[in-house]
This record gives structure tokens, C-alpha cells and sequence, in this order.
């Protein structure tokens, strides 16, 4: 049987849930170690401050239970429970503009959620695997992740297939404007080739590296840098896609070796854009 086809959803009801209208509590600091930090475009709330919404107020929304055969961070089936992912921008008093969520963890790699990746995979904030909090999950990491009911693919483009962003050791969660974000990163060029390499950078490199103040920070090589060796070595840039580790063994880059040339080629296409800028 395929992946995904052997799970189970339930709505989970419990007394003392609050309605999904209702806005939970933001608190102006940190309440317990276990917050969950929120920033970016909140109404009411001033630029570049954060907010925090507890454990215990999260746990009262209702949740939603699956059974998930397919999350790379498990090695079996689990149960997960939690609140949907496109519930909370509601929920936390987004700005009207801020259709995209971003999962920040605690080494700085980012998860985007756009409003179209919302629609089509129903991401969930994870609060219990198997019944428990946290504190008893089987990684160290935490205290949040998102995971979903059953991914499915929505697009490719050439040799990449769109991927599942299941984040682990979610510490933050920012509600931005999506255009404003990939603004940082969105090419000038129509190119057929040049938007095939964007929007596999888009969903795959923007989680570690970042441009003009927009992108995940867990690699400390920027954009421009990227985009610099692609055009000054294109080989290599091709080999460390492929095999990262093979040419640099401490390296934490996921490989690509189903990468095709002609995916190759059109992320080179797109950084070569960035080629002149600094990191």
C-alpha cells in the first residue's frame, strides 16, 4: 500500500476548547520556556516586536489528530495532534495583508508557507506526537514542529518535486506578506529558464540561505554567494547540489542527486541574476 494511503483523521473535541473565532492571548514576554514566539505583521502590534502565545492556550483550540505514515522525521507511523497551520493567522490577529507563515527553528532554517501551500497540503502545528507534549518527543529539539496529514505532491518543474516542509524545533512563527518576502529573492528576468531555477530556489535554498534581510539563516553563505560560484564554477556548483557532503563533509545541505542537468541549469540561470550583488 502507497505511503500515505493507511492514515487516520479525526477532529478531536474536549471541553474548555475555545471557538475558532476567538484570538488567543498574545503576551508582551515570554510566559514559560514551552511560548511559542510570534512576529511580523500583527495587527495592533508595532513593527519588529514580538509577541508570545503559551502551550496551554494553544492545547484549548480544537485540535486535529492523524496518523502519518510519511514524515521524514519519523522512522514509523505516529500520531500526531495539533492546530491547523492556516487556522492560527486568524487566531493570532494577523495584519489583512499578511497571507504567508513562516516557521523559524531554533538553527535558524525557515519553512515558508504560502497561502497556496497552506490550501493544498493542510499543514498542522504539531503540539502531541502519540499523546505526548513536547518535553517527551523522541528528538531534543522543540518545543513545536509542523507535519501533515498526507502530502501529495501539488508541482514539479524539471528533475524537482514539490517538497514537504516539516520543520523540527519550531520556536517562532511569523505572519508576513508573501510578495514582500519573495521580493527579495524574485528575479527580473522572464525567462522561462530563469523562473524554473526561481521557484526551485524559492522553495528549496530560501530555507538556509537568505538575501536582503528575507531567507532562513542556517547556512552562512548568502545569495550573493551562492549566486557567485554558480556563475564562477558552474561544475562545482553542479557536484555540491548533487553531493554536498562529498566535497565538504561538515556540511548540513540536504543532496540533490536526482537533479538533472536541466534543473542544474536553470538554477544557474536564475542565480546568475544575484551574481553582482554582496553578501
Amino acid at each position: 500500500m502507497a505511503l500515505g494511503a493507511v492514515f487516520a483523521c479525526m477532529h478531536v473535541q474536549a471541553a474548555a476548547r475555545l471557538p475558532l473565532h476567538a484570538k488567543l492571548r498574545l503576551y508582551n514576554t515570554r510566559q514559560s520556556a514551552s511560548d511559542l514566539e510570534i512576529g511580523g505583521e500583527l495587527a495592533g502590534v508595532p513593527p519588529g516586536e514580538t509577541r508570545f502565545v503559551t502551550y496551554k492556550d494553544l492545547l484549548a483550540l480544537p485540535q486535529e489528530s492523524y496518523r502519518v505514515v510519511d514524515d521524514p522525521n519519523f522512522d514509523h507511523p505516529v500520531q500526531i495532534g495539533g492546530v491547523a497551520l492556516d487556522k492560527l493567522p486568524a487566531l493570532l490577529g494577523a495584519a489583512p495583508a499578511a497571507d504567508m507563515m513562516i516557521a523559524i527553528c531554533d538553527d535558524q532554517y525557515d519553512a515558508h508557507y504560502p497561502a497556496e501551500y497552506l490550501k493544498q497540503h493542510h499543514p498542522l502545528l504539531v503540539l502531541k506526537i502519540d499523546g505526548k507534549p513536547p518535553a517527551q518527543w523522541p528528538k531534543g529539539s522543540g518545543p513545536y514542529m509542523v507535519s501533515h496529514p498526507d502530502f501529495k505532491p501539488a508541482f514539479q518543474v524539471l528533475s524537482h518535486a514539490d517538497e514537504a516542509q516539516v520543520p523540527w524545533g519550531v520556536v517562532r512563527l511569523d505572519l508576513r506578506h508573501e510578495t514582500r518576502v519573495y521580493a527579495a529573492i524574485a528575479p527580473h528576468s522572464h525567462d522561462p529558464r530563469v523562473q524554473q531555477g526561481y521557484r526551485i530556489a524559492r522553495q528549496s535554498c530560501f530555507r538556509c540561505h537568505s538575501n536582503a534581510g528575507e531567507g532562513g539563516l542556517k547556512s552562512s553563505r548568502s545569495w550573493g554567494v551562492i549566486a557567485r560560484r554558480s556563475v564562477a564554477d558552474p561544475q562545482y556548483f553542479d557536484a555540491y547540489v548533487r553531493n554536498p557532503r562529498k566535497l565538504n563533509p561538515a556540511t548540513q545541505m540536504a543532496a540533490s542527486p536526482g537533479y538533472d542537468d536541466a534543473t542544474l541549469e536553470a538554477l544557474r540561470a536564475y542565480f546568475k541574476e544575484f551574481s553582482g550583488s554582496r553578501p
